[in-house]
């Protein structure tokens, strides 16, 4: 009601703003005579009459804006002050709290993602690939048991058919490398014809000497033709992966992709197991300290 006699008010406003200046041209004009400032007048007061016309609307729509806005904080407002039980207080404070994480992620280019939200994106993103795909993984189980986890690893296999190259760098520590399901994963993938690699993750936090923020360098995260990233974060907070194609988080994540694949190893299968390649960086050493740990 407000906002329609507020309408009406501005509506007025430059209808006498016209009447005014259209009744002194005609003043000017058959009064006094004085034609040339009669249609200088009329020219004068049409202009001013349009800017005004388009101010007021201006002012109108960023009025309905600001009380659109008002009116919905105010509504969270006066619904947080009718909860009267502790428990549920503190449940609506969570509830806001994880409204405003969430928002601070699309902000920054983000896409929150549940577990199913996030296999179902990645493995969108692999169908879709048509170049490469690099992968920094720690090894989370169900590579070969999960539902969601298969679907999305069924993709990366059809985009290898596809000529697609996909390298997948496995994050793990020198003992994991002998655990049969890790070796089980490794051999299935290396079969399947992805370019497996693993980087030792005691050598990635004691050897970076390059200036990377390690503390906020993601480990489980996969780059699709360079134009899309989703990233695992974990069941351990609010979301359980997100995505972006914002450019420059991309390029980070390039960044430490690369320092990463430079930190890994090349694999291959021998004897039926999987170990460090023949020329890799103190490959036969390792090979033979993670089968004294293992055995000790």
């Amino acid at each position: 009601m407000k906002h329609a006699t507020s309408s009406k008010g501005s509506h007025l406003t430059v209808l006498i703003e016209f009447i005014v200046s259209a009744g002194l041209g005609i003043y000017f004009h058959w009064v006094l005579h004085w034609e040339k400032e009669a249609y200088l007048v009329l020219a004068v007061g049409m202009l001013l009459t349009l800017a005004t016309y388009l101010v007021l609307e201006e002012i109108g729509r960023t009025r309905s804006l600001i009380l659109g806005r008002y009116e919905h904080a105010h509504s969270l407002l006066s619904a947080l002050s009718k909860i009267d039980e502790p428990e549920c207080q503190q449940r609506a404070h969570n509830l806001l709290a994880s409204a405003e994480r969430t928002l601070t992620l699309l902000q920054s280019g983000y896409i929150p993602l549940d577990e199913s939200e996030f296999y179902l994106e990645a493995a969108r993103a692999a169908s879709q690939s048509r170049q490469q795909i690099q992968a920094v993984d720690t090894f989370p189980h169900g590579w070969d048991s999960k539902g969601a986890m298969c679907n999305y690893y069924l993709a990366n296999v059809q985009a290898v058919a596809r000529g697609v190259k996909v390298i997948r760098v496995f994050v793990l520590t020198r003992l994991e490398l002998n655990n049969p399901a890790v070796q089980r994963v490794l051999q299935g993938q290396l079969g399947d014809g992805i370019d497996v690699r693993v980087a030792f993750s005691e050598e990635l936090r004691t050897g970076s000497g390059e200036n990377v923020p390690w503390r906020d360098a993601s480990q489980d995260f996969a780059l699709y033709d360079g134009r899309t990233v989703a990233e695992r974060i974990g069941p351990a907070v609010t979301h359980f992966g997100r995505k972006t194609q914002c450019a420059s988080e991309i390029q980070r994540y390039r960044r430490w992709f690369e320092i990463i694949e430079h930190h890994a190893y090349p694999v291959e299968l021998r004897d039926g197991r999987v170990g460090l390649a023949d020329g890799s960086r103190e490959g036969g050493e390792d090979d033979c300290l993670i089968q004294k740990e293992a055995s000790a």
